[in-house]
């Protein structure tokens, strides 16, 4: 009868331990939607003035030698508000450009037209509008300025398709990024003296260097 007991005894079945129920996963909190004044802040580098100041710099050196001094507030509000609006245009059409192959680089992967929040037709309508702006602001000056930002409007809008097909963008780069130099004696002086193409010449080699490295 004993064996019979523990025989009983033993063959119960032990009684289960429960088990802490899982922390449920936070789920992360979906990303606001960004308005549309932001992202075209980012599709232009607004947060990232280097460009612009780099553009710039020759361009008041130019300014500040053809007028042997302060240009005056009227040319110097013009050239800086007008290098700031086709640098913009610039990185704008580079982005459009590019819109089907930065998707695929890390580095710009999230740029706003690489990310499908900005459409090519806006990309387009926003480089074209500040392009407008940029061209309004040098009517009042003389023709010889007038007639210079044709070409200097051509190689912004065409150097972004250089990189297919140039082995050295840079240099092509560098044109586009010297063209400030002679609308500002342009504008100044009414002339095109010789010095500009020293001033161009100097600052091509610069543009290819900070580029290189920037590659």
């Amino acid at each position: 009868a004993q064996a019979a007991t523990k025989i009983v005894v033993m063959s119960q079945p032990a009684t289960p331990t429960p088990h802490p129920a899982p922390t449920p996963v936070p789920t992360p909190a979906a990303p606001a939607p960004r308005s549309k004044l932001s992202l075209y802040l980012d599709l232009i580098r607004w947060n990232r003035p280097a460009g612009w100041l780099l553009l710039l710099w020759p361009t008041l050196s130019a300014l500040w030698i053809a007028a042997d001094g302060f240009p005056g507030w009227h040319l110097l509000i013009v050239f800086v508000l007008g290098t700031i609006l086709m640098r913009s245009a610039g990185c704008v059409i580079n982005d459009y450009a590019d819109r089907k192959i930065d998707p695929h680089v890390e580095r710009t992967r999230n740029r706003p037209m690489a990310a499908g929040r900005v459409s090519s037709k806006e990309a387009l309508l926003l480089a074209t509008g500040l392009s407008l702006i940029a061209f309004l602001l040098i009517l009042p000056l003389n023709q010889l300025t007038i007639l210079l930002s044709m070409p200097a409007l051509f190689l912004a809008g065409t150097y972004p398709f250089t990189k297919r097909f140039f082995a050295m963008p840079q240099a092509y780069l560098g044109i586009a990024f010297s063209f400030g130099i002679p609308m500002a004696f342009a504008a100044q002086t009414d002339s095109l003296p010789s010095i500009i193409w020293i001033l161009m010449l100097a600052n091509l080699f610069w543009v290819i260097a900070y580029d290189t490295e920037y590659a």
